[in-house]
C-alpha cells in the first residue's frame, strides 16, 4: 500500500511500542515499526515525516545497550524520543544518563515550561513515568521543556535540529494530555496531513491473506472470542469457498455453556465452515499436576497446536489461522521486549511443528482489541459477537490458580457465571470492557450455619481500557457487588469468600496468570 506520508518508529524493545504506532494511525496517519538495526536506507524515502524513537528495558549507558550511532542525527526530519529514545538522544549528544536515586512510576505531576510540544497542555499535567534512569542536565543547545520533583530533565528540545525527548510515555492512557503532545509532534512539528484509514488496511489485510495462501487450505484456530471470529471472516473474505476450515477445540476450560453458543453462533450468523472437536480429557491430562502459570501456558498451547496440527492433515491444510492481536505479541516477549507472560497462540507455540512461522496466519496482529472490534464492524460482524467479553484462548487456565481440575474448573465456572449475570441484569456489561472471576487457591476460614468453614476465596477481577495495554479498575456499584456475592456464597459449595481486585494495568495484568 503506498502512503504519501508516514511517520517511522524505531523499536528498542518497550512495552508500548505498537501503542504509539495506534494513537499516530488514530490521528489518521500512517506509520510503521522497524527494528532499530533496521539501515536508514531500506526505509529512508520522499513519504517519511518524523522519527518517533520507543521506550525500552535497557540502561542507555551499559555495555550492549541497542544504540544508533551518528545516522540519529541525519534523518532530515523530526524525532521524539521516548523514555529510552529520549536517552539515546542525550547520550549521543555527549550528556549523562544515570542511575535514579528516586525511581519514577505510575502517573506522576509534570510541570511545564514551554516548547512546541506542549503547546495547548496545561501546567501541571498528570503523566505516566516508568524508569529507573534520568538524566541531570540536558546536552548543550537543548532546551529544559517540562521536570518533574525528582526528574529534571522530563522533557527537552533542540527546535533548530528538530531533536525532542520525553521522560514520561505520552502514548498511554495515564498521561491525561498525551494525545495532545502526541498530535503537536505529528502535525505541528512533523507537519502530517491526516489520511490513512483503518478500512485501507482491512483491504490490505484480505489481500495480504489472499497473497500468502494462494491456492492453499487453511485450518483457522477458532475460539468464538473476538480476535479469532474477525480474522476468520477476513481470511473468509480473503480465500475460496473449501479452502477455510475454521476449528473450534474445547478444551474443557469454556465457560458456562459457551461450547454450545459458540457453534450455533457461527452456523447461524457468518456461515462459516466450522468443525467442533472435544478434547477435554486431552488437555486436562496434559496439564495433570501442573501449577506453574508459564508451563501451563506453553503446555495449552502445544495441545492446541497439535490438535490443529491433526485436523490439517485430515483436510490436506498447510497454513494455520490465529487471531493473535499486538498485545499478545508485546507480553510474550517477541522483538526484544520483557516477557510479562507468554500467550498460548505466541509463547506456546511448539518449536516441532508442522507450522513454520510462514505458515502461520495473523492478519490481525499489529492491531489492538478496539482495532478489532472496529474492523469487525465494518466487516458486518453483529454487534453482540464483536462486544462479547474478551476471552483468553487458554480460557479459565489462567483464572484457576493451582492444579487444574475438572471439579475446580466446574466451581469456577458456576462463579463466574453468576457474576456475568448479574453484570448483565445491572446493564453494565458493554461498559466494563473485562470481567471474570478467579479461583484463587487460597481457603480461608468462614462461619456459614453457626459452624466452622475453611474453604475457597473467589476473586472478582473488572477493568475499564481501550487497548488491554493499560487498564483501570471498574467501579461496580455496591448493591450489585453485593448481590453476585450473596449468590455465590449461596449457590457456590465450596466458596465461603469473595473478594474484589482493584489493582490497575500496570502494576497488574488484567489476567491472574
Amino acid at each position: 500500500m503506498q502512503n504519501k506520508q508516514k511517520i517511522t518508529i524505531l523499536d528498542f524493545g518497550g512495552q508500548y511500542n505498537q501503542l504509539i504506532a495506534r494513537r499516530v494511525r488514530e490521528m489518521g496517519v500512517y506509520c510503521e515499526i522497524l527494528p532499530y538495526t533496521k539501515p536508514m536506507s531500506e526505509w529512508k524515502d520522499a513519504s517519511l515525516k518524523g522519527v518517533i524513537l520507543t521506550g525500552g528495558p535497557n540502561s542507555v549507558y551499559a555495555d550492549g545497550a541497542p544504540r544508533l550511532g551518528s545516522e540519529l542525527f541525519e534523518m532530515g526530519v523530526p524525532v521524539l524520543g521516548i523514555c529510552y529514545g529520549m536517552h539515546l538522544i542525550n547520550f549521543l549528544s555527549g550528556s549523562q544518563v544515570v542511575s535514579a536515586e528516586v525511581s519514577e512510576y505510575g502517573r506522576t505531576e509534570l510541570n511545564v515550561d514551554s516548547g512546541v510540544l506542549f503547546e495547548g497542555v496545561s501546567n501541571p499535567t498528570s503523566v505516566f513515568m516508568s524508569h529507573t534512569d534520568y538524566i541531570p542536565s540536558a546536552p548543550a543547545g537543548f532546551t529544559v521543556n517540562a521536570y518533574t520533583e525528582s526528574c529534571p530533565v522530563a522533557a527537552f528540545s533542540d527546535e533548530s535540529k528538530g531533536m525532542y525527548g520525553v521522560q514520561f510515555h505520552p502514548e498511554v492512557n495515564h498521561t491525561l494530555e498525551g494525545r495532545t503532545i502526541l498530535k503537536n509532534f505529528v502535525f505541528n512539528i512533523c507537519q502530517c496531513d491526516a489520511g490513512y484509514k483503518l478500512e485501507d488496511q482491512i483491504e490490505k489485510m484480505i489481500a495480504d491473506v489472499r497473497a500468502q495462501v494462494g491456492d492453499g487450505k487453511v485450518v483457522a484456530a477458532l475460539s468464538g472470542g473476538v480476535d479469532s471470529s474477525v480474522a476468520s471472516v477476513i481470511a473468509d473474505r480473503a480465500l475460496s469457498k473449501g479452502q477455510l476450515t475454521c476449528v473450534f477445540v474445547d478444551h474443557g476450560m469454556m465457560r458456562y455453556k459457551e461450547a454450545e453458543q459458540v457453534m450455533q453462533t457461527y452456523h447461524e450468523n457468518l456461515g462459516l465452515n466450522i468443525i467442533h472437536v472435544n478434547a477435554e480429557d486431552r488437555f486436562l491430562d496434559a496439564l495433570k499436576g501442573v501449577t506453574e502459570p508459564e508451563q501451563k501456558r506453553k503446555i495449552i498451547g502445544e495441545t492446541f497446536v497439535r490438535v490443529f496440527e491433526e485436523e490439517a492433515r485430515k483436510i490436506d491444510a498447510q497454513f494455520l489461522l490465529q487471531g493473535t492481536i499486538y498485545p499478545d505479541i508485546i507480553e510474550s516477549g517477541i522483538n526484544g521486549s520483557a516477557t510479562i507472560k507468554s500467550h498460548h497462540n505466541v509463547g506456546g507455540m511448539p518449536k516441532e511443528s508442522m507450522f513454520q512461522q510462514e505458515q502461520l496466519v495473523e492478519p490481525l496482529k499489529y492491531l489492538f482489541k478496539d482495532e478489532v472490534r472496529y474492523a469487525g464492524e465494518s466487516l458486518g460482524i453483529p454487534h453482540d459477537m464483536l462486544w462479547r467479553q474478551p476471552f483468553p484462548g487458554p480460557g479459565l487456565a489462567v483464572r484457576c490458580i493451582g492444579e487444574l481440575r475438572k471439579e475446580r474448573l466446574d466451581l469456577l465456572r458456576l462463579c463466574d457465571w453468576i457474576y456475568r449475570d448479574e453484570i448483565a441484569k445491572a446493564g453494565l456489561s458493554e461498559s466494563i470492557w473485562q470481567y471474570f472471576a478467579v479461583l484463587t487457591g487460597v481457603k480461608t476460614v468462614g462461619v456459614m450455619g453457626d459452624d466452622r468453614t475453611y474453604a475457597d476465596c473467589i476473586a472478582l477481577r473488572a477493568v475499564i481500557t481501550e487497548d488491554a495495554m493499560t487498564a483501570e479498575v471498574a467501579e461496580i456499584p455496591y448493591p450489585v457487588l453485593n448481590r453476585i456475592v450473596l449468590r455465590i456464597i449461596g449457590e457456590c459449595p465450596g466458596v465461603n469468600r469473595v473478594v474484589y481486585d482493584i489493582t490497575s494495568k500496570p502494576p497488574g495484568t488484567i489476567e491472574w496468570e
